[in-house]
């Protein structure tokens, strides 16, 4: 039986949601702002991984979930690749800023149809997996769309704010906000730390993990995501009864005020390659 918070067994959340349906609706306005506060704080650490891999001249890459397309572009123009094929089930903020070489593709992954017809040397999905259902199956299947040499990469959230954490209104608003996307929308951040895992299981080799922790610093853009980020699942959080809408804005305060101490959510990236 699927306690509070938890997937049934069909790997659907109790609310039936999905990313971008009840919670972060990219017709929402400020949707795409948010996004690119979260790009602000991750981005630099994200390329500076895939560009250590190699990625430059000659490289066709395929990025998964591309949200505003901040990484497609930054691989386009300062990494030199030769073509990015950026995908997400809505394109609408990609399509704002196109640049050349930039390839715009409307799917869901998850589908049985998802076939871009082609193999690619780097394949890129940061904060995807973490929403879907099936994270293995999900690997496998972006596994195989690299070309021999290539290298699949794959980002998500790492928490730091479980019950170990000190108690605080930001740790009280961010264990509210990670039951609560659960229960809506399936997000499930707890096995994140076994993501090389999956890759090697897809049979990748070798393998290898990382993790940034952004410093949360009043005015800052990861603490602004945040903060953002509970507006926009506010409804998704108060129904986990571990906080209110008072307690939420207390942690807004905490959050952007000298006395937060806290740690942002760690990005954990995984590369693995395929054998050529």
């Amino acid at each position: 039986m699927a306690g509070p918070g938890t997937p049934p067994e069909s790997g659907r959340p109790p609310g039936g949601g999905r990313y971008g349906e009840r919670v972060f609706r990219p017709e929402q306005g400020g949707e795409g702002d948010r996004i690119d506060l979260g790009a602000l704080a991750y981005d630099d650490t994200t390329m500076a991984r895939l560009r250590s891999l190699g990625a430059g001249p000659g490289w066709t890459c395929l990025d998964i979930g591309a949200g505003t397309g901040t990484v497609a572009r930054r691989l386009l123009g300062e990494a030199g690749v030769t073509e990015v094929l950026a995908v997400d089930r809505d394109t609408r903020f990609l399509a704002e800023r196109p640049v050349r070489g930039l390839t715009l593709l409307a799917a869901d992954i998850t589908s049985d149809d998802f076939a871009p017809g082609r193999l690619f040397h780097l394949v890129h999905a940061r904060f995807v997996l973490m929403h879907l259902p099936d994270p293995e199956q999900t690997v496998t299947r972006l596994s195989r769309l690299l070309a021999p040499g290539g290298v699949l990469v794959v980002s998500d959230a790492v928490d730091l704010t479980t019950d170990s954490a000190p108690e605080t209104p930001y740790t009280r608003a961010m264990r509210a906000m990670w039951q609560g996307l659960r229960a809506t929308i399936g997000t499930d951040v707890t096995r994140v730390p076994e993501r090389h895992e999956l890759l090697r299981a897809a049979g990748l080799e070798p393998v290898a993990a990382e993790i940034y922790v952004p410093p949360l610093t009043a005015g800052s853009a990861i603490s602004r995501f945040w903060a953002d980020t509970w507006d926009r699942a506010r409804e998704a959080m108060t129904g986990t009864g571990l906080v209110d809408d008072g307690r939420i804005e207390e942690a807004r305060r905490y959050l952007d005020s000298p006395q937060c101490t806290g740690l942002s959510p760690g990005m954990l990236t995984a590369w693995g390659w395929k054998q050529p």
